[in-house]
């Protein structure tokens, strides 16, 4: 563990590789796969897809999803398993992947560039098929996909826009088991900055089967979109009274129906100051603090239980990854900062 970092005593590390991305699912057969890659830097491309029949201890030789130029992505990408038995792969892909922030003009360079890819397997990840680009342009990070109770597969894609230049938050749909996948269209807020704007959003189906979106802002919370179109389109778009950093959320729906939040708040446990930068960053000079990674429910996706930390690291802990293993048994990793791998029993943590 890194020295100076604290876990809830609740909490234990999970027995897998340091290079393991986080992004679990499981196979027919129980095994898991994941990605497999450097997870410390945006930008260092991820050695591939591997796969672990010993409960993550150990994993196969990564592959890549596609050979050639694009065949594989920087440290940001999401799997999926559907209930049909199809695996899709969504990820940044590393060919033309470009980002330069020009500090004078307030601008990104005219050619920056992080295209979204796609690719499916009919055979729990022997080979890969129906491999195309679904974004030309830039994205931020993936956070996670799902499969809708109806089946439609979504997954949030930010997007760079534009004078100004800014992020902000789009969802791409699939009905055929990622053979097609259409946009929705883009939640817009504005701002201006090479982290402007509303971005990386986490998706999960309500129990109302509305779809809630929460996404990055620079704010002072995180901003929520709801979809009741199975994520083609977003109306609903508006603070959701989270407290959080500029950092990205993840969602989760637990196998007990609650929904599990991981994100960085505004500030540290019992403060009220931190860190702030704006500038080139934003238009408005935000708190930074990703020291603390906390977790709150929620029954409904509108009311949420008191956040609780779970993990502290002066280095920072950030981009976190959550999955179910087994009823109750919940894995946690962070894909970006920390290289935070632990386990925890959701009941330890359910306030009565």
């Amino acid at each position: 563990m890194a020295e100076n970092r604290w876990l809830d005593p609740r909490c234990s590390l999970l027995d897998i590789p340091s290079n393991i991305d986080g992004n679990f699912i499981e196979l027919g057969d129980g095994r898991l796969m994941s990605m497999v890659g450097n997870r410390q830097a945006f930008g260092t491309p991820i050695e591939g897809i591997s796969v672990s029949d010993d409960d993550g201890k150990t994993w196969s030789t990564p592959r890549p999803v596609h050979e050639g130029a694009a065949s594989g992505p920087p440290a940001c990408g999401v799997l999926i398993r559907t209930r049909e038995g199809v695996c899709i792969a969504v990820y940044a892909g590393r060919e033309g992947f470009f980002w330069d922030w020009d500090e004078e003009s307030g601008e990104a360079a005219a050619n920056v560039r992080a295209d979204v890819w796609s690719a499916r397997s009919l055979d729990e990840g022997e080979t890969w098929t129906d491999h195309h680009r679904i974004l030309d342009g830039y994205c931020g990070g993936l956070m996670n996909i799902i499969q809708t109770s109806s089946g439609t597969v979504v997954a949030p894609v930010p997007i760079f826009l534009r004078d100004p230049d800014r992020h902000e938050s789009s969802v791409y749909t699939t009905v055929d088991q990622g053979v097609t996948w259409t946009r929705s269209n883009i939640v817009d807020l504005g701002d201006h900055g090479h982290h402007g704007g509303v971005d990386e959003g986490a998706i999960e189906q309500m129990e109302d089967g509305k779809l809630l979106m929460l996404m990055r802002t620079n704010w002072d919370q995180l901003w929520e979109a709801v979809s009741e179109d199975d994520g083609r389109s977003w109306r609903t778009v508006r603070p959701s009274g989270l407290d959080a950093s500029s950092a990205p959320a993840n969602l989760l729906r637990l196998n007990s129906g609650k929904l599990l939040l991981l994100w960085n708040r505004l500030y540290p446990e019992g403060k009220h100051e931190f860190f702030r930068s704006g500038g080139a960053a934003a238009a408005v000079a935000a708190s930074r603090h990703r020291e603390e990674l906390s977790l709150a429910f929620s029954d409904d996706g509108l009311n949420w239980s008191e956040p609780q930390v779970i993990a502290r690291d002066p280095g920072g802990l950030s981009y976190p990854r959550a999955f179910e293993r087994r009823p109750g048994e919940v894995w946690i990793t962070t894909a970006f900062q920390g290289n935070l791998q632990m386990r925890i029993d959701v009941d330890d943590f359910i306030v009565a």
